[in-house]
């Protein structure tokens, strides 16, 4: 048996996966998160280990003879977040989380301290990522930062509560601006240029291997048998991809959440930054993958389900499906917590674009699902424009629920998109996977299969070519905008 955690935003998923990859159990724990300031967003690490701990106390009590057997531990998590602990290794200060944006001015600070940063790692500096946190911290916190005697990301977090160990994944790693991507071992340069030492970070495996064990006492605190392996793990998309079997070059998912993911695995290290394409490490050795962000997707729609009082989500799908194919419908530009790919600006916002009084709450649900349609298109124009193989994707995350708007979908991205069984099941079946791979010493490719296509989305060419004409239109609205979407001055620093 083989157990999986994903750290997420929301909550801590956990999933029991037996020696056929079924998925025996699951069980998820809330954790809070705060935004004390414009901006800002914030966890605190003790709540991703209480969340843990109380997910596998649920796992535990419904299926204590597959729990018992567990011999391998995989972990994934969000990524980005700045957990600075001192000398002795306790928390200083809440963690900074990948959707805040307060370190946009640091960014730039970066990349000019840094010349190079861009090619060493693949990557256009972000307020999300991690090192423009560290400079804020520097910059506006400095007894916070003289303290701070070590760095982690969030799984590496509970990874140093089960284990005793400072590790780190190759994948999760990359999104920090540390990591040389193309070499795999942190960056001397990147680090220096936010003051910081190799002593500062964690030591680094890939996803697929051993990071140590699950210390003794933590053990029998948790009810799991002694010497269980704890895999590298890898940050939630890579585990996402090794979960649904994204591994192979070429190979992609679109992710339909919170926020909104397209992912390719590539064989090779292939950045285009110029784009704002994510160029990160695979979970597996000698594998690199490319991705593109949004950071509204699903909830765009939850969005408008509040605003407009709509009984459900499904019920606004439903009232923009049953418009005529050929209505015209307001723009909506999906920008509500900013944007990061193609745009980089934290201070993006979302916009409906051609009002009159004769739409209604269905032509606005049709334009949210456009909306965020074609910022998918955005990406994938990016991802091809950075050399990207995309030969089959796989659709997940719960917008993916919906079958018309999965089929929107298809038709703006003119592809195929594939629906999986237990792609629900997301990072966390794909941190068991790892965990299994760590303690066997097996192939990534006997181990992280593709599930079953449930059913699939085939585009229909007339639409497709509709919507390429209102894509060009949605790209131009954001080009005449994207000047007035900047920071208040109150903001600048």
């Amino acid at each position: 048996m083989d157990l999986g955690i994903d750290i997420g935003t929301s909550e801590v998923k956990v999933v029991l996966l037996d020696g056929a990859q079924r998925v025996v159990g699951q069980a998820s724990s809330a954790v809070p998160s705060s935004r004390p300031q414009p901006l800002w967003s914030e966890q605190n690490p003790q709540d991703w280990w209480t969340a843990t701990v109380a997910a596998l106390g649920q796992l535990r009590a419904a299926h204590p003879k597959e729990y018992a057997a567990v011999r391998g531990l995989g972990l994934s998590g969000h990524m980005h977040g700045a957990t600075l602990l001192d000398a002795q290794d306790r928390v200083l200060r809440p963690a900074i989380l990948w959707n805040d944006g307060r370190s946009h001015p640091q960014c730039a600070e970066l990349e000019l301290r840094a010349p190079s940063s861009r090619e060493v790692t693949g990557n256009i500096a972000m307020p999300g990522f991690t090192a423009p946190k560290l400079m804020w911290v520097e910059q506006h916190e400095p007894e916070v930062f003289r303290r701070t005697a070590r760095v982690l990301l969030p799984k590496d977090f509970v990874r140093l509560q089960l284990t005793g160990e400072a590790v780190s994944d190759m994948s999760d790693s990359a999104g920090t601006l540390w990591l040389d991507v193309a070499k795999r071992k942190w960056s001397d340069v990147m680090l220096d240029a936010t003051h910081l030492k190799r002593s500062h970070m964690p030591r680094l495996v890939e996803g697929s291997e051993a990071s140590g064990t699950v210390l003794a006492a933590v053990a029998s605190q948790l009810g799991l048998p002694a010497g269980v392996v704890v895999a590298g793990g890898a940050g939630d998309n890579a585990a996402s991809a090794a979960g649904i079997g994204v591994a192979a070059p070429g190979t992609a998912f679109l992710s339909l959440g919170t926020s909104g993911v397209y992912f390719v695995a590539n064989a090779a290290y292939s950045p285009n930054p110029a784009r704002a394409v994510h160029a990160f490490c695979h979970a597996f050795p000698d594998t690199w993958h490319q991705m593109t962000v949004m950071l509204s997707a699903a909830s765009g729609l939850r969005w408008l389900r509040t605003l407009t009082h709509a009984d459900s989500e499904a019920l606004l799908v439903a009232e923009a499906e049953a418009l005529p194919a050929d209505t015209p419908v307001p723009l909506f530009l999906p920008y509500l917590s900013g944007e990061r790919t193609p745009h980089n600006n934290p201070h993006a916002c979302g916009v409906f674009f051609g009002l009159t009084h004769d739409h209604t709450r269905a032509h606005l649900a049709r334009a949210v699902l456009e909306g965020v349609a074609f910022a998918f298109l955005d990406g994938q124009q990016a991802l091809r424009a950075g050399g990207a193989q995309i030969d089959s994707v796989t659709l997940v995350g719960g917008g993916s629920r919906s079958a018309p708007w999965a089929q929107v979908l298809a038709d703006t991205l003119g592809r195929t998109l594939d629906r999986r069984s237990g792609a629900d099941v997301g990072a966390a079946l794909g941190a068991a996977r790892l965990g299994r791979l760590a303690r066997t010493g097996e192939s990534v490719a006997s181990v992280c299969t593709a599930p079953p296509v449930i059913d699939s989305f085939t585009p229909n060419p007339h639409r497709t070519e509709a919507l390429a004409t209102r894509h060009l239109q949605f790209q131009r609205l954001y080009a005449a905008l994207g000047a007035e979407m900047r920071a208040p001055s109150s903001t600048q620093d």
